[in-house]
């Protein structure tokens, strides 16, 4: 769910961010 939408939002960002932080 946040996850799909975070890696669209912010592909570059997902790396360690998508677990961390999905705002």
């Amino acid at each position: 769910m946040a996850k799909a939408k975070f890696e669209r939002n912010k592909p570059h960002v997902n790396v360690g961010t998508i677990g961390h932080v999905d705002h």
